[in-house]
């Protein structure tokens, strides 16, 4: 029994030392395992790949974009000459009806009426309306330039489309700014046959819409849509002559600009509206530049 026992005790003795062993030869394992891990993360690969885009990001440019060349409007209401009024309404009265905006410098619109009333022999009726819309330079939209001629493109466009119309006709216009249409149709209402004229004038970052219309109303006959279509041609210039005056500029040439790297901005895009003081071609009274309005009162 006593033989027995101590076989047993240096049996249980052999098995912690072999535990003891086992133990020890598995810690080396553990730290070579952890300074690897350690390795990598401090001096490795993807710490190195990280700061190299870090690096890069810092050194990224500003994103820039042309300056617009025109940073201001005339006042609407003075952009044409008494004269130029004189011809084309000359019963309005001799200020114009401003049109409302919560920012002048970006859209402005004024608009004259005139009724010279002959009695039995009829009256011939005249309506005048210019309107001014600028647009700045953004870097996420573009250069100024560039959303203008957008916008004068989609003017002329809804000119062509306007419901109703008849003997729509369009043609370009030169000495207006860098480019410029004339459209022109007849328009039948109950009061009477109405020619409408509508030119539409980009210079730089500005677009310029004239509309004018003129009826012969009770019996009076319908004036003449070539003389109409002149007049307002002759508007539109001395329009688009006012933008650059009122930018320090004697004429409407453009002049090289520097980049701009102006952050996003909320830049003017009106769409041509129904007119609302009830008369055809009407602006409507909002900030938006209107539509060529089909209602007269």
């Amino acid at each position: 029994m006593q033989r027995r026992a101590q076989r047993d005790h240096r049996d249980r003795r052999a098995k912690r030392l072999h535990r003891v062993l086992v133990c020890a030869a598995a810690v080396p394992v553990m730290l070579v395992a952890t300074g690897c891990s350690s390795d990598s993360g401090d001096g490795g690969n993807g710490g190195g790949k990280a700061s190299a885009a870090a690096a890069q990001q810092s050194v990224s440019p500003t994103p820039t974009v042309r300056a617009a060349r025109y940073a201001k409007l005339p006042e609407a209401c003075a952009v044409l000459s008494k004269k130029t009024l004189g011809d084309l309404v000359p019963e309005a009265s001799k200020s114009g009806k401003e049109g409302k905006s919560t920012d002048t410098s970006a859209r402005a619109s004024c608009s004259w009426s005139s009724l010279d009333n002959n009695g039995v022999k009829g009256s011939q009726f005249r309506w005048l309306n210019v309107s001014l819309l600028r647009f700045e330079s953004d870097v996420t939209r573009g250069a100024g330039d560039k959303l203008a001629r957008e916008y004068y493109q989609k003017q002329v466009q809804e000119a062509q489309a306007v419901a109703g119309a008849k003997n729509t006709k369009s043609a370009p216009v030169a000495g207006a700014g860098d480019e410029a249409t004339a459209v022109r149709y007849d328009l039948k209402k109950k009061e009477g046959d109405f020619k409408q004229q509508t030119v539409v004038a980009r210079a730089e970052n500005v677009v310029i819409t004239v509309d004018y219309n003129g009826a012969g109303l009770a019996g009076d006959k319908a004036p003449s849509a070539d003389d109409l279509t002149k007049d307002a041609e002759k508007a539109v210039k001395e329009a688009v002559a006012a933008v650059s005056k009122a930018n320090g500029s004697a004429g409407g040439g453009a002049t090289p600009s520097a980049p701009s790297s102006k952050a996003p901005s909320k830049t003017p895009s009106g769409d041509r509206k129904g007119g609302t003081d009830g008369k055809p071609g009407a602006e409507s009274p909002s900030p938006s530049p209107s539509k060529s309005a089909t209602k007269q009162s």
